[in-house]
């Protein structure tokens, strides 16, 4: 329970798990016509946490605060967008009191609309996270009502800067991952590069370096990598040939592609780095 209300969630724990042992948690946030359940089994994350050892937490968005199962990230003017972020900040705290989550490694992850607000947790709270994954979403602060929303997944809308930025605290943004179909039509791929453009701004990274990945059959990518004092401060993936959908998910589940590359494993790769990163700089 928060300012947000009342928001159930599924706790994925690896089956030798013990208790007491402090796991690394993965959070992941469903899109728009989904809930927990479709987004763990389109994903496929569970089979990747049961072989690396982490837990992963569904949070999951309530109808009757939004008829196709969205979170409200956009809509930071009358504070619901805040209100939801700190009700899923309070499933995770729950994790971590009851499971012995580590709350030194914590990554958080989204689709769609779940992206956007993955992004904005680590903006608002980005002591918490050591590295935000957003799949086909927006950056915050591109919009901020459900029509501007609207433009901004059609291309239309620029992203200026980030909403509360941690730049003015003096705190670091957590390094982010974002993947993106080159062919998606229903978030146009123009808001993953002003992700990664605007969150290198944020932490003052200029160095670019680019690289084209082919593994078997699979999609194509593009990979470009924003650096700063040679760490990774946001790595863009651009698919070829994918549309809105988790890249490499399961066969026949809504807003999935089983021919894309791996975005579970990407996305636990790219955590497990920021992870043992912070264990080096301790």
């Amino acid at each position: 329970m928060g300012a947000g209300g009342v928001r159930r969630w599924w706790l994925y724990r690896p089956p030798d798990a013990k208790f007491g042992e402090r796991l690394p948690l993965m959070v992941m946030l469903h899109g728009c016509r989904q809930n927990a359940n479709l987004f763990a089994t389109s994903t496929r994350m569970n089979a990747v946490a049961a072989r690396e050892r982490f837990l992963v937490l569904y949070p999951e968005q309530e109808r009757s605060s939004n008829a196709q199962g969205c979170w409200n990230w956009f809509d930071t003017s009358s504070g619901r967008a805040y209100g939801e972020a700190a009700s899923i900040m309070n499933a995770i705290d729950q994790v971590c009191m009851l499971y012995s989550a580590d709350r030194d490694r914590i990554a958080v992850a989204g689709l769609s609309a779940g992206a956007s607000m993955a992004a904005l947790l680590a903006i608002r709270q980005p002591r918490r996270f050591k590295a935000v994954i957003m799949h086909s979403g927006i950056p915050p602060g591109t919009a901020h009502s459900a029509l501007s929303a609207v433009s901004a997944m059609h291309g239309g809308r620029n992203t200026r800067s980030l909403p509360t930025g941690p730049a003015s605290t003096g705190e670091v943004l957590p390094p982010l991952l974002v993947i993106h179909g080159q062919e998606d039509t229903l978030v146009a791929p123009s808001n993953g590069l002003a992700a990664v453009q605007v969150w290198a701004e944020e932490a003052g990274a200029q160095g670019v370096v680019q690289r084209t990945v082919q593994r078997g059959k699979r999609h194509a990518t593009l990979v470009t990598d924003f650096k700063r004092r040679g760490s990774t401060a946001a790595t863009l993936v651009e698919v070829a040939t994918l549309g809105h959908a988790w890249s490499g998910g399961a066969a026949g589940e809504a807003y999935s592609d089983d021919q894309g590359p791996d975005a579970s494993r990407m996305a636990w790769r790219f955590a497990r780095r920021q992870f043992e990163e912070a264990i080096i700089a301790r």
